[in-house]
């Protein structure tokens, strides 16, 4: 019989604790409404002692929550602490109290400067307080992989006889490595079942020594039934467990780890960018299942596999978590398969006789270029008279832009070709590149939401890399585009415009 695995979201609380990353009321806001849409079971979303404005946010997300989403704030073992959480959450629909108290000699002898049973008595005081205030009250041992056992255990029973529901073991400092800390677990839940089988066993793991998700699945397959993680695997030093990482190991492997979560695995990639761009936080782009590369596939060997199958060397489709779909990026590893996928996709006809010449001028394209775009390879190939094309496909080309920025005002003047029409824009905007995306969105002349923007140099004097994921209005998929050039405003420019045709291939 499968099990449900409770996910609760940090982000809010451990991954606003990244260097730079706070946020104001309506970004949390913003942020914990789009964790409602995943489908998280709970969410911990501040530290309502530490300022007023963590108060106030704890508060306000609480009472827009709703009754499916339990609404947590983090505190001490100490009275301030909980009577903080209390009021701030005594609106919410669905509330808990989460204390946190360290268990490990290092935090007991450096940290409080108290013995043993001193810091078990506070705890246990602070779980009866805070349970006379609410009824869910989770019991975090801090430092709990460094601990010594017993002693956590005895902690954990007199925490749970004073009420405590939940009782979270951290890894708090990426010390745990899988094995040992599965076994921990394992340890803990077989105590726990025979103290009390209805307490829930949580793990929160940090990412010190790059474990953080190996130590959360193995405690899950030894007993632990909820996880604590963060968007993008954000917060404290080398951040947190990962949400999407775990919540896809789980829905790949669900016999091996005996359960399953409610999360809207569709609203993974949404989420992981509005975190991204609100926090000011790249993604790495080889991020496991939200990085930009994650279903991107450059290597001729892996591009023939997948072009017979998306099973080769796909385990999770892009579409499963809201991404763009998979992408055949053309380099000078692109073998002849993926090259005559591609021409065959914009419905050019190559006669046998010229391949081999066409596909070496297409290497020679891509020693250049690095990258190889549909634009590209029409540009290529219709310089080939020999070459027919069945689809009549007209893709946009930028032939000409000018950017003219000063302190009072930014305009840009874009000229675009499609066929034999040629269309000629100007536009302000608040920046740079605002006026140059609004030019060319507007000499296209199509519903198009920008989504997200990136610019990346890979090195001085070097190219930059610019990208963006557009949506039509109205629409929920979402198609990225991506240009390599020199200059950083051309990168951009043609970003766009890939993305664009993209939109433009998909409704021929």
């Amino acid at each position: 019989m499968s099990r449900k695995i409770y996910v609760l979201d940090t982000t809010l609380r451990d991954g606003e604790q990244v260097p730079g990353a706070k946020l104001n009321l309506n970004e949390k806001l913003e942020i914990a409404r789009q964790l409602v849409k995943l489908k998280v079971d709970m969410m911990e979303v501040g530290f309502p002692s530490s300022s007023k404005g963590d108060f106030e946010a704890v508060k306000a997300i609480g009472q827009i929550a709703g009754k499916d989403v339990m609404v947590t704030g983090l505190g001490r073992a100490v009275k301030s602490d909980i009577d903080a959480i209390y009021e701030s959450l005594r609106g919410a629909a669905n509330p808990m109290i989460h204390i946190v108290l360290g268990s490990s000699n290092v935090h007991m002898e450096k940290k409080f400067s108290k013995s043993p049973t001193q810091v078990l008595e506070m705890g246990v005081e602070a779980v009866k307080y805070a349970k006379s205030l609410m009824p869910q009250v989770q019991y975090s041992l801090e430092d709990a992989s460094r601990s010594d056992f017993e002693y956590m255990w005895k902690t954990i029973e007199a925490v749970v006889k004073a009420g405590a529901t939940i009782i979270n073991v951290p890894d708090t400092v990426g010390f745990a490595v899988p094995e040992e800390f599965g076994n921990l677990i394992c340890k803990i839940n077989d105590r726990l079942m025979n103290l009390n089988p209805n307490i829930i066993l949580s793990v929160h793991c940090h990412n010190d020594t790059g474990l953080a998700t190996a130590n959360t699945l193995a405690a899950i397959r030894n007993g632990a039934n909820k996880v604590e993680c963060t968007i993008n695997g954000i917060g404290e030093r080398a951040g947190n467990t990962s949400l999407e990482e775990v919540v896809m190991g789980i829905k790949l492997h669900p016999k091996y780890y005996r359960g399953e979560t409610n999360i809207n695995i569709e609203e993974i990639y949404k989420t992981s960018r509005m975190v991204s761009a609100i926090m000011g936080l790249d993604v790495q782009v080889n991020k496991a299942i939200t990085g930009e590369n994650a279903f991107a596939h450059s290597s001729g060997i892996h591009q023939d596999g997948l072009l017979k199958s998306k099973e080769v060397y796909e385990i999770i489709t892009p579409e499963e978590v809201g991404a763009p779909p998979m992408e055949i990026v053309l380099t000078a590893r692109s073998g002849k398969h993926a090259f005559s996928y591609v021409t065959k996709k914009l419905g050019y006809n190559i006669p046998e006789i010229i391949e081999p010449e066409v596909y070496k001028s297409f290497l020679t394209m891509a020693d250049q270029k690095k990258e190889v775009y549909d634009s590209d390879v029409m540009t290529l190939l219709e310089s080939y008279t020999e070459i027919t094309n069945n689809k009549e496909i007209k893709l946009w080309q930028l032939k000409e832009f000018q950017v003219t920025a000063s302190s009072q005002m930014q305009v840009a003047t874009v000229k675009l070709q499609k066929s034999e029409k040629m269309i000629t824009r100007s536009e302000s905007g608040e920046g740079a590149v605002d006026a140059l995306y609004s030019a060319i969105i507007k000499a296209v002349d199509q519903s198009i939401d920008l989504m997200e923007y990136r610019i990346h140099n890979l090195g001085r004097g070097k190219e930059s890399l610019g990208k963006v994921v557009v949506q039509i209005k109205h629409k929920e998929k979402l198609y990225q585009g991506k240009a390599i050039e020199k200059d950083v405003m051309k990168a951009s420019a043609i970003a766009l415009v890939n993305a664009i045709n993209k939109v433009n291939l998909e409704s021929i």
